[in-house]
C-alpha cells in the first residue's frame, strides 16, 4: 500500500473518533498556546521598547553620572578601595558626584569630534500647566535642554519652532509644549498653542512650538512634558538632578572612537586622575533597548518550560489513546494481516494517526497563541506580531511529540499475531 493510501486511511480513522481526537488535540493545543502567546507577548514588548527607547538612533551615546554604590556600616569620608594587593589606593569620593552645569557646558565647548552634543536636565514630573480656564493634572514632565535636544532625542514639530541658542543661553521663559499638554489645554487645534502664553506652575511662559505625538509606553504617555532651557529649569525648576550628555556621530563606524574621545574629555573636566575610576557612565542610545530586551530573556525560558511540561503530558495522554485505539482495532488489524497487509503497513498507519493529531493540536495552539498574544499588543498599541520562529519551532516540537507517543502503540499494533487478533473480544 503507498503511502498516501496509508496517510488517507489514517485521517479517516482519525476523524471518525471525533470526542477522543478532540480532546487530545485540546491538550496538546493548550500547551502550544502557552508557548507561542507568550513568545507573541515577549516580541510585543520588545517591538516597543525598540519604538521608545531607539529615538536617538544607534549612532548616539549618552554621558550620565554614575551612582554611587551603597554600602551598610559606612562612615563619613571619602569611598578608598584597594584593586591589587600593593596597589595604589583609588580615591572615589567623587563617585556619587553628579553631573553639574558647569561641567556639561564645558564637555559641550570642549569636544572637538565632529557631532552633534547636547545637555539636558529634568525638571520634576510634578509640574501643573494652565491656560485660560483650563490646565493639566500636577503629572506633567519639565525638561530643560539646549537646541539640539528635539534632534538628538528623536522629537519632531507639529507646529512653531525650536529653541535656539540665544532662547538656550537666555534663560527666558520659553517652552515647547508636549502634544497631550498642548491638546488639554487648546483641544484638537493644537497648532493655535504657538506664541500663545501659558503658565507652568504660575509662571507665564510663551509657547515656541508643539512636539508631534509620540504616543504612550506601557500605559504612560510620552507627550505628557514641556521642554525649555536648561538655564531656565536652573531658575524655576531646581531639582538638583544631574545633567546629560547626549552625542549623535555622523555613522555608526564613527561611534567607537567618538566615545573613546568623549570618555577622555569628561574624565578631564572631573579631573579624575589615572588610577581613578570613571565616575560617570557612557550609554549607546541602543544599549537601553538591548538591556530591556535581555532582561525578558527569562519570560522565554519560562514560557519555553511551561510549554514543554504541558507538552509531556499531552504526549503521556496522546500515547494512552493509542493504545486504547490499538486494543480497540485489534480485530480489524487481525483482519488486515489476514488479506495480506503487512507489519509495516500497520506500524505507519498507528504512527502516523499520532502524528496528525499532534500536528492539528499544533495548528489549533499556534492560531490560539498568536491571537492571544496579540491581545497584548493592542494594549501596548503595537503592529501585529507573529513569532514565524517558533511557529516553525512548535510544528517541528508536535511533529516529534506525535513520533514518540505513536511509537509504542504502533510498535505493538504491529507484533498482533492475526489469529489471535481475530478472536481478540
Amino acid at each position: 500500500m503507498q503511502f498516501n493510501s496509508i496517510f488517507s486511511l489514517a485521517f479517516k480513522t482519525v476523524a471518525g473518533n471525533k470526542l477522543r481526537t478532540g480532546i487530545t488535540v485540546a491538550i496538546i493545543a493548550f500547551g502550544i498556546m502557552a508557548l507561542i502567546g507568550i513568545i507573541t507577548a515577549i516580541k510585543a514588548m520588545n517591538q516597543k521598547f525598540s519604538e521608545s527607547f531607539s529615538t536617538m538612533g544607534a549612532n548616539a551615546f549618552s554621558i550620565r553620572f554614575k551612582e554611587r554604590n551603597i554600602r551598610m556600616g559606612g562612615g563619613g569620608g571619602d569611598d578608598v578601595t584597594v584593586s591589587k594587593k600593593g596597589a595604589k589606593k583609588e580615591k572615589k569620593s567623587n563617585l556619587g558626584k553628579r553631573i553639574t552645569k558647569d561641567e556639561a557646558e564645558a564637555f559641550v565647548r570642549k569636544y572637538e569630534y565632529p557631532a552633534y552634543v547636547s545637555l539636558s536636565i529634568f525638571g520634576g514630573r510634578n509640574n501643573i500647566v494652565s491656560f485660560a480656564s483650563k490646565k493639566t493634572g500636577p503629572n506633567v514632565m519639565a525638561y530643560g535642554a539646549d537646541e539640539n535636544y528635539l534632534l538628538l532625542n528623536g522629537f519632531k514639530l507639529l507646529a512653531g519652532r525650536n529653541m535656539n541658542r540665544t532662547d538656550a543661553n537666555s534663560g527666558q521663559n520659553i517652552c515647547i509644549l508636549g502634544y497631550d499638554v498642548a491638546k488639554r489645554l487648546l483641544g484638537e487645534n493644537v497648532q493655535a498653542a504657538v506664541n500663545q502664553q501659558v503658565r507652568i506652575n504660575n509662571i507665564p511662559y510663551r509657547v515656541l512650538g508643539v512636539l508631534e505625538s509620540r504616543g504612550s509606553s506601557f500605559g504612560f504617555s510620552r507627550d505628557n512634558m514641556i521642554i525649555t532651557s536648561y538655564q531656565n529649569v536652573e531658575r524655576n525648576f531646581p531639582s538638583g538632578n544631574s545633567y546629560a550628555v547626549a552625542v549623535m556621530v555622523n555613522s555608526i563606524p564613527e561611534l567607537k572612537t567618538a566615545m573613546g574621545e568623549a570618555e577622555g574629555a569628561f574624565r578631564a573636566i572631573r579631573k579624575l586622575n589615572t588610577t581613578e575610576e570613571s565616575n560617570f557612565v557612557l550609554d549607546r542610545s541602543d544599549s537601553i533597548v538591548e538591556k530591556a530586551m535581555n532582561s525578558l530573556g527569562f519570560l522565554t525560558i519560562s514560557a519555553t518550560v511551561i510549554g514543554l511540561i504541558t507538552l509531556i503530558g499531552a504526549a503521556i495522554s496522546l500515547m494512552n489513546i493509542m493504545l486504547v485505539s490499538v486494543s480497540e482495532r485489534t480485530k480489524e488489524v487481525g483482519l488486515v494481516k489476514a488479506i495480506g497487509g503487512k507489519s509495516k503497513m500497520i506500524r505507519r498507519q498507528f504512527l502516523l494517526e499520532s502524528v496528525i493529531i499532534s500536528c492539528m493540536g499544533a495548528v489549533f495552539g499556534i492560531i490560539l497563541g498568536v491571537l492571544v498574544g496579540n491581545v497584548f499588543s493592542i494594549v501596548l498599541n503595537t503592529g501585529f506580531v507573529v513569532p514565524w520562529l517558533w511557529v516553525i519551532y512548535g510544528i517541528l516540537i508536535c511533529t516529534i511529540v506525535g513520533i514518540l507517543a505513536g511509537l509504542y502503540p504502533a510498535v505493538k499494533a504491529g507484533k498482533l499475531n492475526p489469529i489471535e487478533a481475530l478472536r481478540y473480544e
